[in-house]
């Protein structure tokens, strides 16, 4: 509740730190990251794909514990934390998504393929949308939190599975951390080739600068869309304090 408090009157700082920190990771991605043998120049899209969708996975994770919480401590915080992550989670999801098409032409020479990480990332992202309709289609404020967090919490279970698909089932998306099981490797396109030492290390850096950039981002994101709910819901109750005075 302090860190929520401390955010929102800090949203200005906020912004700043996450103004500076992607003029950063723009920086090194377009003059200090090297360029990959096989793709050339298009490869650093990679820096922006693989930090949105991680961060993505961050607000899912996120809107997770703001449902727990809420249906813990029924304050509507904790339902707020949890609609404004999902809505910025959407919008790293959309530039996670367009940006791999982007970078799937010249790596897999197609737009797009229904393979099971692409299938399953689109259904993922179909579900956190239908959040934002169940919101809607709920007129009553506490029922409305109340179905929305246990619905949040059950649609983490799409951010496992995308995590897992290229990890079990076999995919031309290649594995970016971790291993694959035997049966998922062999269909791998699209991995990056670069001078072992300084190349690979200049890579690191950049794809850790980048998320972490994408991550100050969020943070900033949220402190502003939690103030602006709360200025919001501020309003409404004037509103409904002048109708009753005027009844």
């Amino acid at each position: 509740m302090i860190i929520f408090q401390w955010a929102k009157r800090r949203t200005t700082l906020l912004n700043w730190i996450a103004a500076i920190a992607m003029l950063i990771a723009i920086g090194l991605i377009f003059y200090y990251a090297p360029v990959e043998r096989t793709m050339g120049n298009v490869q650093r899209i990679f820096y922006f794909h693989v930090g949105a969708g991680w961060v993505a996975a961050v607000t899912f994770f996120t809107a997770l514990i703001g449902g727990v919480v809420y249906l813990w401590r029924r304050q509507p915080i904790w339902d707020t934390l949890a609609l404004a992550s999902v809505e910025i989670g959407l919008v790293f999801m959309m530039i996670n998504i367009v940006s791999g098409s982007i970078w799937g032409k010249p790596a897999w020479n197609t737009w797009w393929i229904w393979s099971p990480r692409l299938t399953s990332i689109t259904i993922m992202w179909l579900v956190y949308i239908a959040y934002l309709v169940l919101r809607s289609a709920i007129s009553d404020s506490e029922k409305q939190r109340r179905f929305s967090s246990v619905y949040v919490i059950a649609a983490f279970a799409t951010v496992i599975v995308t995590y897992g698909s290229i990890r079990i089932l076999r995919d031309i998306h290649p594995v970016m951390f971790g291993g694959a099981m035997e049966s998922a490797q062999g269909m791998e396109q699209g991995l990056q080739e670069f001078e072992p030492g300084l190349q690979s290390m200049q890579m690191g850096i950049t794809l850790t600068v980048t998320t972490l950039s994408f991550s100050l981002l969020y943070i900033a994101w949220l402190a502003n869309r939690m103030r602006l709910q709360e200025a919001k819901d501020r309003l409404l109750g004037l509103k409904l304090q002048v109708l009753s005075r005027l009844s």
